[in-house]
């Protein structure tokens, strides 16, 4: 498997910083914050950063995240579809392979409106494939919908897309309705990227990213998830990813490092 530092977990500082406390911590792969991203290059041109990519020796391996696709209609809809090919050529630019995509926010979701999301799921596969983009849906363990494993799993395979798969978010999986069992399911190729993170002290139902913790200093069983892709021969990006507004006010040095260590005792990092 391949550590990765999700570059909202040093969302305070400025781009290059982070990405430089992420390599003397120790990580060669980062998952990209595209807002983030965004903000950088309206600062410095494509090329600056490109360059200091070469010469850290990262790989940009997933980018974090485009919403809004999937039950947005009319003037709304083609607003999100022009927002996402912009950040299809971001990321296509940038050498970043995989782009995650959530869910919309809905109360509830009709047989219809659930034929329309697969609909434009499978547009927005489509669209990446032109931009040599692989697409992984996240689901989100509150939503009221592809709130699940299986429920995002059954959307893929329904697409049929071969550059659409599923990114598997601990704190959403633990948080949510998804069982261990469901592991099963999973076919290890249509899994694009997995992000790490640990919860203690919250009750589950109650839990915000906010209270996400580095992965083995909460309650979520973070070596029997990675035991079961090893053993079913995955090797992708494992990223720690933590939307903790204490750790943004920390040094990124100290924030980057520390989340090296975490990973050592899961066999990620030496």
């Amino acid at each position: 498997m391949i550590p990765c530092l999700a570059d909202v977990t040093l969302l305070a500082a400025p781009l290059a910083d982070s990405w430089r406390a992420a390599r003397e911590a120790g990580f060669e792969a980062i998952e990209v914050w595209l807002t983030k991203l965004e903000t950088a290059l309206k600062e410095q041109p494509a090329e600056q950063l490109l360059a200091l990519r070469t010469e850290l020796g990262l790989k940009l391996v997933a980018a974090a995240y485009q919403g809004g696709l999937l039950l947005s209609q009319g003037a709304e809809r083609r607003e999100h579809f022009n927002h996402f090919q912009r950040r299809l050529s971001l990321c296509q630019e940038f050498g970043i392979p995989v782009l995650l995509v959530v869910p919309d926010h809905a109360e509830k979701l009709t047989a219809l409106e659930l034929e329309r999301a697969c609909v434009s799921l499978k547009q927005a596969a489509q669209l990446a494939a032109s931009f040599d983009v692989k697409l992984a849906l996240e689901f989100r363990g509150s939503s009221r919908w592809c709130a699940t494993l299986p429920t995002a799993l059954h959307l893929v395979a329904a697409c049929a897309e071969p550059n659409l798969g599923v990114c598997l978010d601990l704190f959403h999986f633990y948080t949510g309705a998804s069982k261990f069992e469901d592991l099963g399911q999973l076919d290890p190729r249509l899994l694009f990227h997995v992000q790490l993170c640990d919860v203690a002290g919250v009750a589950r139902e109650l839990a915000s990213d906010s209270d996400r913790i580095l992965p083995g200093d909460g309650d979520f069983q973070v070596q029997p998830l990675l035991d079961h892709l090893r053993r079913v021969g995955w090797a992708g990006s494992v990223a720690v990813e933590l939307m903790n507004p204490q750790l943004w006010e920390m040094k990124a040095p100290q924030v980057a490092a520390t989340a090296w260590s975490s990973l050592r005792p899961f066999g990620l990092t030496s």
